[in-house]
């Protein structure tokens, strides 16, 4: 599976073939440092007076490798898929294998990074549910008025949570009918590579 960048990180990661090799490895750690505690513009404005080049352009150049390093971890694509996805950038053999070693060096570090940062989720844990209907009232003798109360029980982080939830049969029905059609859409093979390449 190959990686398609976007025009813009492929404008940020041309600034990479007029750096020495040394510069490109340092850009890699740089990035890695990016991803585990965010930007520090110092070692930019640093790099950049080394560079003899703007700290922007060096922000970019880090945010490339960045984005490149990451989702080819997040896919977990191969080695040749990898230099397959940054041959088609034009650079040198030499930088190419240094970005392959970049990426086979600190996928593991990347891919748990990225776990890291994911937002754990509440999971299902219970559900209860109950019919009423309000068949008349003081004014109206004839009616019939169907509810469906939800208490849905859920986990996170060890804690249970509890939600009330009240509704007509009509939404209700209608929400089923979403949720199989979410179901359905799951198993087409779009779908399915997404999911396997999200893992």
């Amino acid at each position: 599976m190959l990686l398609d960048l976007p025009e813009e990180h492929k404008e940020h990661l041309s600034f990479l073939p007029g750096v020495d090799s040394a510069v490109v490895a340092e850009f890699g750690r740089i990035a890695v440092e990016f991803l585990r505690r965010g930007s520090n513009p110092k070692i930019y404005e640093g790099a950049a007076r080394k560079l003899s080049v703007s700290s922007e352009t060096i922000q970019h150049g880090v945010e490339g490798l960045t984005y490149l390093l990451t989702e080819s971890s997040k896919l977990m694509i191969s080695e040749l898929d990898f230099q397959d996805s940054v041959f088609v950038l034009g650079f040198s053999e030499e930088l190419n294998r240094l970005l392959l070693q970049l990426y086979l060096d600190n996928r593991k570090e990347i891919r748990t990074i990225l776990s890291e940062l994911a937002p754990d989720l509440p999971s299902y844990h219970n559900l209860e549910w109950r019919l009423d209907v309000q068949l008349a009232s003081r004014s109206l003798r004839q009616q019939i008025k169907p509810a469906v109360t939800i208490k849905l029980h859920l986990n996170q982080n060890g804690e249970h949570t509890t939600s009330v939830l009240q509704t007509d049969p009509a939404t209700l029905l209608h929400l089923v009918q979403q949720l199989e059609q979410a179901l359905e859409e799951m198993k087409t093979n779009h779908c399915r590579r997404v999911v396997r390449n999200i893992k």
